[in-house]
């Protein structure tokens, strides 16, 4: 059902949450590390795929929305980048082969139910470098937030112990309490 509405969203009009625009944070982390290999979890219509692959980098984007992916690849032709855009689940990644360098998620994990966080977050001690990093941005639980967010403290743990939480930045995104989190191999 959740994927019939996603595609409906993208056949209607722009989905509020694709703002066309990859947010300061990303390009911050962009302009301090060098380019490698990046996967773009819920990378939705592609616009930060195109960012990182206008930087050098090697790109695979994946979404479960197939007019997402189809709008991506457009993006990707239109921007003359190359990048491997999949239709997909971002909670069963077994066709995608690591490691990557950067895996960047803006909006997609905290939409998915526990069960599939947690296949979600198993795919990443197996997906991430060892010197990787892991920028993650997603709603988290506070008392205006409708039930199902995580804290911050929860969503750390999803990741723990394969990957640490090397900072956090609170913010609000629309109505919703929001983090950017940047993890990355434990110590």
């Amino acid at each position: 059902m959740r994927r019939t509405l996603f595609e409906l969203r993208y056949l209607f009009g722009r989905a509020p949450w694709d703002t066309g625009i990859s947010p300061p944070e990303l390009l911050a982390f962009l302009g301090s590390n060098p380019a490698g290999r990046a996967l773009d979890l819920g990378c939705g219509t592609g616009t930060n795929v195109v960012t990182l692959a206008r930087r050098g980098w090697d790109v695979t984007g994946i979404d479960f929305s197939t007019r997402a992916i189809s709008a991506a690849r457009a993006r990707a032709r239109a921007s003359s980048v190359s990048a491997d855009l999949r239709c997909g689940d971002v909670s069963d990644l077994a066709m995608i082969e690591g490691p990557f360098d950067l895996i960047l998620d803006i909006g997609c994990f905290h939409r998915l139910g526990s069960a599939a966080q947690a296949r979600y977050a198993g795919n990443m001690d197996r997906l991430l470098g060892r010197r990787g990093v892991f920028l993650l941005y997603a709603f988290v639980a506070d008392p205006t937030a409708p039930s199902g967010f995580l804290s911050v403290d929860q969503t750390a743990a999803r990741f723990a112990p394969q990957l640490a939480v090397q900072g956090v930045e609170l913010g609000k995104d629309r109505r919703y309490a929001a983090a950017w989190f940047t993890f990355g191999r434990p110590a």
